[in-house]
This record gives C-alpha cells, structure tokens and sequence, in this order.
C-alpha cells in the first residue's frame, strides 16, 4: 500500500476587527469643556443668517430631525431652540490624537476614518487573553477616563460587521458578533447599512423586492444583471464576508476645494470669475499635500462640482494624460490649457439645468502612473457616487 500524501494548507487565523466610532464627536468635545451646553439641542456649524452647514450635532438636537450636512437655516426651522457652536478644529484634533495613541497601546493595525473614527486590528494582540470583546471594554473605559469623551464599538470577524456592529447600540454602547454568528447577522441586515448603499440604490433595491441580506442571497442572479460589477460585493456582504484587511496607509484619491456663496450666483460669468479663486486654492493645497507627503500617485482627472439654491448637484470630470498636469505638479502653475479646460467642465455642468447656483467645487483626482488596468478593476466599486452624510 502506497502512502498517502497530503498537502498541510496554512491556516488563516480568524481575524478580529474592533470598530470604535465616537459618540457625537465634535458637540460631545464642546458639551465637556463648556458644561452649560449639556442637556440642551447644540449643533456645530455656520450661522443660521447665512450658508451655514452644520458638521454634527448632540442627540438633544437630533431629536428634532437635525442631522449632519443639513443647512443651518433649516436646522432653525426645526429646532428654534438650538444653539449654534462654531466649533474649534484644533480641540478635535488634539481629541482625535489622544484617542489614536490609546489604540495603538493594543494594536499597530489601527486604520483611522476620520477624526472619530477607526478600525483595529486586535487579532495578534495578546492583552485581555486576547478577547476583542474585552480589549474593546478597555478602549472605551480608557477614552472616558483620559478623554471625558464616550465611544460605541462593535466587535466582528471583518471591517464590514464591526463597522455595522458599531452603531448597534449608540450611544455609548458595545456590540459584539462573533464569526458564527456572522452570516445569520448579515442575512438581517436591511440593505441600506450594506457599504455604498444610499437612497438611490436603496429604492432600486426595494423595487426589485430586496430589502435585506437575505434578499440579496435569494436573488444573486437579479443582483448581478442590475448591478454589474458591484454586484459582487453586495452578495458577499450579505453573507457576512469581507476581505478587506485594516490599512494603515491610504492612498489619496482626490483632493479638491470648494465654496458656498452667501448669495447665489445667477449668471455663467459669476460663476466662470470664481474660477481662478477656487484653482488658486485647490493648487495650493495639492503643492502643500505634495511636500508633505511625498506621494508616488500623480494627477490625472479634474473635475467641478456645482450645487444649486435648491439644492441640486451636478458633477462634470475629465481624465487627462499625465502631462497634461506636469506644470501644477511640479511648479504649482496653472496653464492656459488646463484653465480653459476645466472652464469648459463648468459651463458642462451649469447648462444641465442648474438654478441659481449656491455652491462651486473644484479638484484633481490622482493615481500611480504604474497602475495597470488589472488593477483597477480589482479597486472596490462604489454604489453612489455622492453619499447623504451621516
């Protein structure tokens, strides 16, 4: 008898994601240092008289219906009685980092979001038996303690469920689901918490009947001829799988500047004056990302946004050879070529039917020169292009 070989595969080790997100952050900073803010609606953002937007608010405020990205005006029409903070940047900053270095007394894998935000990779950390569930206690005891700040957490076997798990039980709040239970999770999940989902894609969903995970596993054909490549990830997903590792480095994408007018602008030629205002800007702050950082990507798209009185966007882009951008790239300059360029995407965008326009945006997109077209498919793909702030 012959003997019998077989090939030991490596074993993956489970993988243990803790995602911390802070409760209300920038209002929470503002509530802790200035007692008599607590208790009552604040929102932190511009003055209400003019085009204020508000950044967050506490939960007193959202109670009324205040959220994220609403205009200041109207957040007055809902509650009268908030209380409008301008906010401090530098506060949340300092805030922020205190959070960061508690982090890495757990973990080197740490993958900020934003400011109150963060993946942790846990999974090789030996503290607390090694429980993701007890190190996540910790975090959140040690951010009250240090920080007089609160912070809800979700702890799951991949980004995707603690991401979701997180904001299971806000505020102040810990959610734990573990690899068994992952799938039956994900199976219940309405499909707008699954990534990319906004309004759009929610109702497209709901008209083809999906409405949760388990929906989408019912009909995985269905999906795939609606949404293409993107299909992928939402079938996966509602399986409760994610591959995606925590990244302790990410590559810029974009980088872009914008203005809000206090009063609207009516004409093409008001618009087409801010031009060189707004291109002054983006190319100052790419020159500063650029010494700063020292990034192998390069320029290669530009692109305007234009957001009208009622609210309304419109986007218009262009992808150019790298050398179309070689003078802002290597002397901060703005050639004729590129000015008269990126003219022409907003008179593109503003003839879209735009009323009067509230908003003008402008930036450049960026990518490595030696990334092959294999890889660019291999790029996660988003659902919605612009996302409702949360």
């Amino acid at each position: 008898m012959g003997l019998e070989i077989k090939t030991l595969q490596p074993q993956t080790k489970q993988r243990k994601i803790i995602h911390v997100d802070m409760d209300c952050f920038f209002a929470a900073v503002e509530m802790r240092d200035n007692p008599a803010l607590r208790n009552i609606p604040i929102a932190i953002g511009g003055s209400p008289t003019g085009r204020g937007v508000l950044s967050t608010c506490n939960y007193e405020a959202r109670k009324f219906g205040l959220r994220s990205a609403m205009s200041s005006a109207q957040a007055l029409k809902l509650c009268p009685q908030v209380t409008f903070v301008r906010g401090s940047f530098d506060k949340y900053k300092k805030a922020s980092a205190q959070m960061r270095e508690i982090f890495e007394r757990f973990t080197d894998l740490v993958e900020p979001l934003s400011l109150d935000e963060a993946y942790l990779d846990v999974t090789d950390c030996e503290l607390f038996r090694g429980s993701a569930t007890l190190i996540a206690q910790e975090i959140r005891r040690l951010i009250k303690a240090e920080i007089n700040l609160t912070a809800s957490a979700g702890v799951g076997p991949n980004k995707f469920i603690a991401k979701v798990a997180s904001d299971w039980r806000k505020p102040d709040g810990l959610f734990v689901v573990t690899p068994d239970e992952a799938f039956n999770f994900a199976q219940a999940l309405p499909v707008r918490k699954f990534p990319g989902v906004g309004k759009v894609t929610e109702a497209k969903l709901h008209d083809l009947g999906v409405k949760t995970g388990l929906d989408i596993s019912r009909h995985e054909l269905l999906i795939n001829q609606c949404f293409g490549k993107s299909a992928k990830g939402l079938i996966r997903r509602s399986k409760g799988i994610c591959f995606n590792s925590v990244c302790t480095h990410h590559e810029r994408k974009s980088l872009s500047c914008e203005r809000t007018f206090r009063s609207d602008l009516e004409t093409f030629q008001e618009l087409k004056d801010q031009i060189p205002l707004l291109l002054d800007e983006a190319v100052h702050r790419v020159m500063a990302w650029k010494e700063k950082k020292g990034p192998e990507t390069l320029p290669y798209n530009m692109f305007v946004k234009v957001k009208s009185s009622d609210f309304t966007q419109v986007t218009q882009e262009k992808s150019f050879p790298f050398e179309f951008f070689d003078e802002v790239w290597q002397k901060g300059e703005v050639s004729t070529i590129l000015l008269d360029e990126l003219t022409k995407l907003l008179e593109m965008a503003y003839s879209k039917g735009l009323n009067t326009v509230r908003l003008i945006g402008m930036g450049f997109k960026f990518k490595s020169p030696f990334r092959t077209h294999e890889d660019e498919l291999m790029r996660p793909y988003q659902l919605e292009l612009f996302k409702e702030a949360v």
